[in-house]
């Protein structure tokens, strides 16, 4: 299931908002500060990031600017949450970064919407046909990876695992959200089986591809890809 980080210092909201998430499959980690927020989005890297505007600590636009200046976040989804519905209110929250911008009071029938139509844009960035980033250029339409101009030949598994890894480079993806993706959460398959895979595709890179892109573990967590 999607995982939710949600922050809003109002405490009915957040439960208004965490019970119609969790309706719609949906885990839900709840923050009631943009501070909490933030530390719980860099220890979880969920799907999607909810906040309000307004909030002790840390308001919701510095949280979402926290995010798209750093390396291993800038790429996750976020909706802005908020009562201040002027045309410049908006803009000023979609140029802080934020992909979405709701105006409370809002119904739980628009929130959910909003947010599956901003997973399905995301997750088509991800199954796009040619996927580039720097010199590697994954093409999925013809199942093919170039290195620097070069195709390698890669196995289907570790195929899919580098298009997740490419379509958001330097974001750091759980073994969790790999599993999601690449095997659709078979109940057989472990943290082990990631690795595993991961450790056949940075062997394939290193004796097919000496450009400057390598695959970063982050121990305890998962994998991103970056640039050295």
């Amino acid at each position: 299931m999607p995982l939710a980080v949600i922050a809003d210092d109002e405490k009915n909201q957040l439960e208004l908002i965490s019970f119609h998430l969790k309706k719609n499959n949906f885990d839900v980690i709840a923050a009631g500060d943009g501070e909490e927020a933030f530390d719980l989005i860099v220890e979880h890297r969920p799907d999607i990031v909810i906040l309000d505007w307004m909030m002790p600590n840390s308001s919701g636009i510095s949280v979402c600017r926290r995010i798209r200046s750093s390396k291993e976040l800038k790429k996750l989804p976020i909706i802005i949450l908020s009562a201040r519905g002027e045309d410049i209110d908006t803009s000023h929250g979609l140029s802080s970064g934020a992909d979405d911008y709701i105006t409370k009071p809002f119904s739980p029938i628009e929130l959910i919407a909003r947010v599956n139509s901003l997973l399905r844009r995301t997750n088509s960035e991800i199954n796009s046909s040619i996927i580039e980033y720097e010199d590697l250029l994954i093409d999925n339409d013809k199942k093919i990876l170039q290195a620097t101009d070069n195709n390698v030949k890669i196995g289907k598994t570790e195929f899919k695992i580098l298009s997740l890894l490419m379509s958001r480079p330097e974001n750091v993806f759980s073994r969790d959200q790999i599993i999601d993706f690449v095997w659709n959460n078979m109940p057989d398959i472990d943290n082990r089986t990631v690795d595993v895979h991961v450790s056949r595709l940075r062997k394939v890179l290193n004796d097919n591809y000496h450009g400057t892109c390598k695959i970063h573990t982050v121990h305890g967590f998962g994998y991103c890809i970056r640039n050295n």
